[in-house]
């Protein structure tokens, strides 16, 4: 079971599409379910009709999921039952440092975080346990983490939103997700999740973490950055500039794009996804 997960914040990109398109291929390459849950529980972010953007480019591209989208908007219940459980079972707690504070600390939460367990003008933080992660990751390989290292990541902010890190955790288990496919700008965030997941009692999740495509300025292509929407008119010509990134085999020329995925899910190898954290924008 595989998802694809982005965020209202923009219509998609190219960097975007090649995380669907390998999301998609993976799940369906192994005779699963591949679903789309929209991440919209951040609303200052978020950019007006954006959903629907990436919902039509999604359909022009032939990417087409399984059972209804997830709004996390509307899960906001299953978010404090998850946190209400961690802080009984004393495996989150309140804190007020501020930013400052943290970067005083090398961002690992002073022991005072850990004995004021009082609500009130304060965020919620996950109390990460003293072992390390260790997985593999299906492309980059044996990661580890040191717990002393990763700091304890923010659940639920001072505003009272909920953080990316408490809902993706909760969504995947409920979703019965097995691999999840992103890029590799989330590969610390692993960890993070992984203590959530334990901590939570719920199952490990294989992960697949992608190379991001770069521009010429060495940074990642995002909506925060400005990087152009992808054009839903080129729809075919834009799976082929994403499978050339992905490193699969080039499908014969005359297929059209229901064709193409299927295909391309048929020859899908992850051992010939690039290895390398970063690739070059190209032409298409």
């Amino acid at each position: 079971m595989g998802r694809f997960a982005p965020s209202p914040s923009g219509p998609l990109h190219l960097g975007s599409l090649l995380t669907a398109v390998a999301s998609y291929l993976d799940a369906r390459a192994k005779h699963g379910n591949w679903l789309l849950r929209l991440e919209d529980i951040d609303p200052p972010r978020e950019q007006e009709g954006a959903a629907n953007l990436i919902i039509n480019s999604l359909i022009a591209h032939g990417l087409k999921w399984d059972g209804d989208i997830l709004w996390q908007s509307q899960r906001s219940k299953h978010y404090d039952t998850a946190l209400n459980q961690l802080l009984n079972n004393q495996r989150a707690y309140y804190c007020s440092c501020s930013r400052a504070q943290l970067n005083n600390t090398g961002g690992i939460h002073p022991e005072t975080c850990l004995q004021a367990f009082t609500p009130g003008d304060a965020a919620i933080r996950l109390k990460i346990e003293q072992h390390n992660v260790e997985f593999v990751d299906r492309v980059q390989g044996p990661q580890c983490f040191q717990s002393k290292n990763i700091g304890d990541p923010v659940l639920k902010r001072r505003d009272g939103l909920y953080a990316y890190q408490l809902a993706v955790v909760v969504d995947d288990a409920e979703q019965e997700i097995t691999d999840i496919v992103r890029g590799v700008d989330l590969l610390d965030a692993t960890a993070w999740q992984i203590h959530l997941q334990e901590a939570l009692s719920l199952q490990t999740i294989r992960y697949l973490h992608l190379p991001v495509i770069v521009g010429d300025d060495g940074h990642k292509l995002s909506k925060q950055s400005f990087a152009p929407a992808i054009d839903d008119q080129t729809a075919k010509t834009n799976l082929l500039q994403v499978l050339r990134y992905l490193g699969q085999t080039p499908p014969p020329a005359e297929l059209n794009i229901a064709e193409l995925l299927q295909w391309a899910t048929q020859h899908w190898r992850t051992d010939h996804i690039p290895s390398q954290t970063a690739l070059s924008l190209q032409s298409s």
